[in-house]
């Protein structure tokens, strides 16, 4: 046991210790420092509404100035909308992520008009839920092109940028269906599954360059997408029995988890898939 301290001069506050004061909110928590993103610039696909609308207003309420891309404007309109709320710039730019043209406009424009390009966000999606047998060709070929050829063209659009600044963050969205057979989500669970796979890859090939690329992976969220099938009862049962958690997820609980991934706190994870899913894929 060490000595006891020699008093304070009268008048002089005792001083708290470093660790005492953050957590009594006196100074700054290193914690909450490291998942700021100030001065960072974002590019969110599929920003128009759901999982896409909530990561990009997280992102503005943890500092990012966003770039929302979709192809529905009155609802990037909106989103955009959410974004200045929380103080931060947003641009709307109207993008096919099918269309690699298209895809190198939106990196331009962003990159023009917000000064910069820090994190990435692939999130454009679709599902063609159909039993093999039955599914049209073209809805397996149009699944694979935008869940999949879409994160594709996002991280190459932005490789110019990201590799000559030596830093940055890619976040594919993927899927607990990459992970977990389900039926007649085949074509889903290959675009998924890919987006996996290729987040390994380009974190392997980008970590020298000081930029992390990972994935996150979702378990059941009601969106646009789904939200026939969750009203319905049995189908809302049938869906969640193998969930452990017995829900789906809300939206307000993707954003902490991108900003995340988006932060220094994540500097040290790349080519993860990080599950967000009520436990679905632990069983």
């Amino acid at each position: 046991m060490g000595a006891p301290s020699e008093p304070p001069p009268e008048g002089v506050a005792p001083a708290k210790p470093a660790l005492e004061g953050r957590l009594l909110g006196h100074a700054p928590s290193p914690v909450a420092a490291a998942q700021r993103l100030d001065g960072r610039v974002a590019i969110v696909t599929g920003a128009s509404r759901g999982l896409g609308r909530a990561m990009a207003v997280a992102l503005a309420q943890a500092g990012a100035d966003v770039a929302v891309a979709a192809r529905a404007r009155p609802d990037l309109e909106e989103t955009a909308g959410l974004v200045t709320a929380a103080g931060r710039r947003a641009i709307v730019v109207e993008t096919d992520v099918t269309a690699y043209p298209q895809v190198e406009a939106l990196v331009r424009r962003t990159i023009a008009e917000l000064g910069g390009l820090h994190v990435v966000v692939n999130n454009s999606g679709i599902a063609r839920v159909a039993p093999v047998a039955q599914m049209a060709p073209e809805d397996f070929r149009a699944t694979l092109e935008v869940n999949l050829v879409g994160v594709f063209n996002g991280c190459r659009a932005a490789a110019a940028h990201l590799l000559a600044q030596k830093t940055g963050k890619i976040i594919n969205i993927s899927s607990v269906l990459g992970q977990v057979g389900l039926a007649g989500y085949s074509a889903y669970a290959a675009s998924k599954s890919g987006v996996m796979g290729f987040t390994r890859a380009l974190a392997a090939e980008w970590a020298r360059h000081g930029i992390q690329v990972n994935a996150l992976a979702p378990g059941w969220f009601v969106t646009e997408m789904n939200a026939d099938a969750f009203a319905d009862e049995r189908t809302r049962d049938r869906l969640l029995r193998d969930v452990p958690l017995r829900r789906t997820g809300r939206l307000d609980e993707i954003g902490p988890l991108a900003v995340y991934l988006a932060s220094a706190a994540s500097d040290f994870m790349t080519g993860q898939t990080l599950f967000l899913d009520g436990g679905y894929s632990a069983v």
